[in-house]
This record gives structure tokens, sequence and C-alpha cells, in this order.
């Protein structure tokens, strides 16, 4: 999904402040450099954090193949691809901050789970659908590329075939069939331990210092709208929502968020507004601090 932004304040900083590297993940349908979505949000943190260096990441060799990997190359794949990326970058070796726009959110979160080295010091979740998604309203690709996601889903979100060739098939969440879901779903089952937990998974989430997780409030993208705050349909239906709170993954602590809360770890951040419309002050009031930190 492509973030819109309105940008205009500039917030001056001592020249002597150093802060940590950021690593951006950016949405379905966009890409690393688009100077409309993350180029410019690259340009903005670079200018408010004094100059730090902020990394965008690009899943593949272009800016025409990251956009298309973003709706047809496996997770998993992408995770590895940046975990290759960052361990490359001299300027992230002492950790960074992470930031991940939509579908970036929880391909970070997937990230810090799996690849703990170089070290992620904070994540922000923008919009990014943590317990997946069921319903795909709109489509920000070109029409070829949408036709291609609406016949893929057809076919079938839990098909091998289609979990190998759709990105948002991986996270897709089907309440009616919990357990097709938790056997076939590649990606969002296996890092929300579903099945079986991978105890290495809870200790490298919990190396991450603090997670926030920001929800649009009249998010009109994402179904439900909760899952960017861990929550979603109770099993067996889809008209009853369950906070994360009285999910499984926090009663049995499956990623150890319940203990990073009771830390004062967690964020939980609303905006009045669609998916991805980030007004100018929830920046310069709440992201940039966080980055500053």
């Amino acid at each position: 999904m492509i973030l819109f932004l309105v940008l205009g304040v500039t917030l001056l900083l001592p020249c002597a402040a150093t802060y940590t590297p950021v690593v951006l993940w950016h949405g379905m349908g966009d890409s690393c450099c688009n100077p409309l979505s993350m180029g410019s949000v690259k340009k903005m943190v670079e200018k408010e954090l004094d100059g730090t260096y902020v990394l965008s990441l690009m899943i593949g060799s272009s800016i025409a193949s990251d956009t298309t990997n973003g709706f047809f190359m496996d997770v998993n794949e992408q995770i590895d691809f940046a975990c290759n990326t960052i361990k490359k970058d001299p300027n992230l070796q002492n950790g960074y901050n992470a930031m991940g726009f939509s579908q970036g959110g929880q391909f970070l979160r997937g990230l810090a789970q799996k690849c703990p080295q170089p070290p992620m010091k904070q994540l922000i979740s923008v919009g990014g659908q943590h317990q997946g998604v069921y319903g795909f309203p709109h489509c920000p690709g070109s029409w070829f590329v949408c036709k291609e996601v609406d016949k893929l889903l057809n076919m079938g979100a839990y098909t091998d075939y289609v979990q190998s060739h759709l990105v948002q098939a991986q996270y897709w969440h089907d309440p009616l069939n919990e357990d097709k879901y938790k056997k076939h779903s590649k990606f969002i089952a296996d890092v929300n331990q579903e099945v079986t937990v991978n105890a290495q998974y809870k200790q490298n989430l919990m190396r991450v210092s603090n997670i926030t997780f920001v929800m649009f409030d009249k998010d009109t993208m994402v179904v439900p709208k909760e899952s960017e705050w861990f929550g979603f349909y109770k099993p067996g239906q889809d008209k009853e929502l369950m906070t994360l709170q009285e999910s499984d993954i926090w009663k049995q602590d499956k990623l150890g968020l319940k203990e990073m809360d009771s830390q004062g770890r967690l964020s939980f951040l609303k905006i009045e507004a669609d998916h991805l419309r980030v007004p100018e002050a929830f920046w310069t009031d709440e992201i940039i601090p966080r980055l500053k930190a």
C-alpha cells in the first residue's frame, strides 16, 4: 500500500546529536524510492535526525522488481534478502531502528524474529497487519497485477501454488478455516507461532527494545483494521473481534509481547484516518521523537 505524506515543518536539532540509523520497508504497490512516498519519508527522517543514515529497503535489483516482488516474491525469501542486505551494510553493524509501512510492518517483525544480527533496536509498525487480513477491498497495483492477485486468491489462498506465488496469501488469515490457515500459511501463522513454538523467534523479538503499533481507525484497506494492533476475529466467524490481550499469542505469551508490555516496551497508537494517511503532526509528535530515543 502506498504511503501518502503531508510534510512541511522542519525540526532543528543540535549539530552534535547522533542518532541510530533507520531501516524502512514499504507497503504493497509501493517501492523503496517513490518520491511521493518512501522517498519523501527517507528525506524527512534524514533531515529531522540531522543526517542520520536511512536505508529504504529495495527487495530486488531495481525499483520495478521491488514493486513487483511486493506482490509475487515469497515473504520468507524477501526477509532473507533484507537480512543479507542489512548484514552487508557497514552503516548498520551496530544496530538500527526499523519502520515498516503496511505489509512492511509485519515483514520487519518477521525480520526481527529471524535475523537478530545486526540488532533491531526499535520497531515502528505503521498500519502493519500482524494477525493477517481477511479481505482485500482495494488493490494499489497496476490493472494487470491486481487481476493476477484476484485470480490467485480465487484459486485458493492456502493451496501450495498460491502460497508460493502470492505475497498477500501468505498473510491471509481465514477465521472460518483456522485449521487450514494454521496448516498452510507460509508466513503469518509461522511468525505468530500458531502451530509450533520456536523459542528463538520469541527470544529474538524480545531483544527489540520497544515496539510501536500504529492503527488507522478509518482504514478501508485492511480487514480487519484491528490486525494493526494484533487483534483479529474470534475463530469460527468474521463479525466479533478479539484484542491481542484476548488471544492465545498473548495469554501463552508466544512472542514475548505480554512480558514486553509489562516492562513498558509496547505502544499502541491510533490515527483517525484511512490507510497510511499520516498527518504531519503525527510525524513530529510521535514518530520522530521515537527515532531520536
